[in-house]
């Protein structure tokens, strides 16, 4: 687990965190709506900035596709990183463009802290070498940039104010997600957490006696495309962002924000 922060810039209140859910990108998908994100990025001016992971899909290191199938034809190691580095280079350029800018203005300085969790597609890449030793020093995560923002290890949690991240949570029997309804997963986890990994969006929260209340955030689709396993019923789930207003040991104020309303706002 790493180091928790706790340090209050945007007000006695809490702090502000921009949340990304996973963006699955590879080759020949959409990805214009980057450039929304970091214009709302730049809008709110969070805090933290928080991409949970699954930014680089990795399909041609994918282990439920067989060598010479369809899905396989043509997926290339190189096509997979490129993808996912332009895309997260339109985020970066944006974020620390605008960074630069207001640190000429002493009085409204913006540095956010920005953390990227490696999720499981992104440790195909890992799995591959501990598969295939012969990988190591051909492929490796450090092909991810994500210039700026502190990358962690696949599955480690990331405490800030008093929320844990993590790219899912395993259960303490088992290495398997936790799943289920947000009431389950507060039950198990234990604390307030967010987390992707799951299409869609889910959220609840649970109130105690003592005053404190946890918080729950399932956060895994920020992408334009259809996947085409999900099948035709599959692919409606939320789409978007979230921005968690006055954190605070624990306790927030949540705020989607869908990739259509964000086209809608900055399309242009």
């Amino acid at each position: 687990m790493s180091k928790s922060s706790s340090s209050l810039s945007s007000s006695s209140g809490g702090r502000r965190h921009f949340v990304i859910g996973d963006t699955q990108v590879k080759k020949g998908v959409p990805i214009d709506h980057f450039h929304h994100i970091a214009k709302a990025i730049i809008d709110y001016k969070p805090d933290v900035v928080v991409h949970v992971g699954d930014h680089w899909d990795m399909p041609s290191l994918s282990s439920y596709d067989l060598p010479g199938s369809k899905k396989m034809e043509g997926a290339r190691y190189e096509d997979d990183i490129s993808s996912g580095n332009e895309a997260f280079k339109i985020l970066t350029d944006a974020i620390w463009k605008e960074s630069k800018r207001t640190i000429r203005n002493k009085k409204k300085r913006w540095i956010p802290e920005c953390h990227y969790l490696l999720g499981n597609h992104d440790n195909r890449i890992d799995r591959a070498i501990a598969k295939e030793p012969k990988f190591e020093g051909v492929i490796s995560t450090k092909h991810l940039i994500t210039e700026g923002f502190v990358q962690h290890p696949f599955l480690e949690v990331l405490v800030l104010d008093g929320i844990s991240y993590s790219h899912y949570f395993q259960s303490s029997h088992s290495s398997y997600a936790i799943g289920g309804s947000i009431d389950n997963r507060l039950n198990k986890i234990g604390t307030t957490f967010v987390q992707g990994h799951v299409q869609g969006m889910m959220y609840g929260n649970r109130m105690y006696p003592t005053g404190i209340t946890r918080h729950g955030l399932v956060l895994g689709s920020a992408y334009q495309h259809e996947e085409e396993y999900r099948g035709p019923q599959g692919n409606t789930h939320f789409q978007g962002v979230a921005v968690l207003n006055e954190v605070k040991n624990g306790d927030f104020c949540i705020m989607p924000l869908t990739l259509n309303y964000l086209r809608d706002k900055y399309g242009n």
